[in-house]
């Protein structure tokens, strides 16, 4: 767990952006084995957004990115980074196509890859970017296009994934104000990396059983350090916001932390798990509720293929996004 002291990294700007085609749990259930109640009881999902064919990554980074930009009042920034593990091609990286249609030439720009827990490792590295004084202004995308990896004919993953993305802009700050990132918590095991995986030239596998059983204990925990080394009590945090994978897993967390689940801010029912875009959608999600309000406490915690996890806790600055 590392906190930042002084200079540090202060979120300014928030914007997201769905493909618009949905796909119904009535619209799977046609062309499946399932129905609407059996993916509703397992995962609280209702419906999620999937990308037209033809439609990428960088697509959907490029309409978050533009609306965080705007939300932060910025034409320009120093920096770009993309967690995604759907990238529009192995090679190059799609970052810096991005960062060219958003009209920053010339800026660094890289992907990274860490699934579900990306968005988290993109904040992480893009605070440590400004607490150095390497950079002022970061922008920072989490997109995917999972439904990709999908196999058509698995009832359980369909259910579960959507497309989309989420952007943040970081700008240099001071510790104590609104928005500031402050405590920080990654780890990995790759001894588990059957558990989430896209085989080469295949589909999306999950062992669910162990995947739901490790996502509870690793966020748990992560999230028992963040508090651990700020001196916060579970009490005193107005808002958990996980990455969206399950209702039960989300549920389950609050749960093992005595957190009051009304405090857990979800917007699966809507999306579904949308890998590294999922955090950032549950916080435009808790902006549109008028849930988030500046100065509140708030911890992101995340779960995924590696395996990876991670929490941060920051408290939530006054800013609006555009629709």
């Amino acid at each position: 767990m590392r906190k930042t002291m002084g200079r540090g990294a202060v979120l300014a700007g928030l914007g997201v952006h769905l493909p618009p085609g949905v796909v119904t749990n009535d619209m799977l259930a046609e062309a499946l084995d399932t129905s609407d109640e059996w993916i509703r009881t397992r995962t609280g999902i209702r419906q999620r957004h999937i990308a037209d064919p033809g439609v990428g990554t960088g697509d959907l980074a490029v309409e978050a990115g533009r609306r965080a930009l705007a939300s932060a009042g910025l034409s320009t920034v120093d920096a770009v980074l993309l967690a995604t593990t759907t990238p529009d091609q192995s090679c190059p990286a799609t970052a810096p196509q991005v960062a060219d249609r958003l009209g920053l030439r010339g800026c660094p720009a890289y992907d990274v890859s860490a699934a579900c827990s990306g968005f988290l490792y993109l904040l992480t590295t893009g605070a440590a970017l400004i607490s150095s004084g390497l950079f002022e202004t970061v922008l920072l995308i989490g997109a995917d296009t999972f439904s990709t990896t999908l196999d058509p004919t698995d009832r359980t993953t369909r259910a579960l994934i959507g497309d989309g993305a989420g952007a943040v802009v970081l700008r240099a700050g001071r510790e104590g104000e609104d928005g500031a990132l402050l405590g920080f918590d990654l780890g990995s095991d790759g001894s588990q990396v059957d558990l989430l995986v896209v085989p080469p030239r295949g589909h999306f596998q999950m062992r669910g059983k162990q995947v739901f059983t490790n996502a509870v204990i690793r966020m748990t925990e992560s999230v028992e350090r963040v508090l651990s080394g700020l001196g916060w009590s579970v009490e005193s945090v107005n808002h958990l916001v996980p990455h969206q994978a399950n209702a039960r897993i989300l549920a389950a967390v609050a749960d093992q932390l005595g957190l009051d689940p009304a405090r857990t801010i979800t917007n699966i029912g809507d999306v579904g798990n949308t890998v590294a875009a999922s955090i950032p959608l549950a916080l435009a999600h808790g902006v549109r509720e008028e849930r988030l309000r500046p100065g509140d406490r708030v911890v992101l915690t995340g779960f995924g293929a590696g395996l990876t996890w991670g929490a941060i806790a920051l408290t939530w600055p006054g800013i609006s996004i555009t629709a």
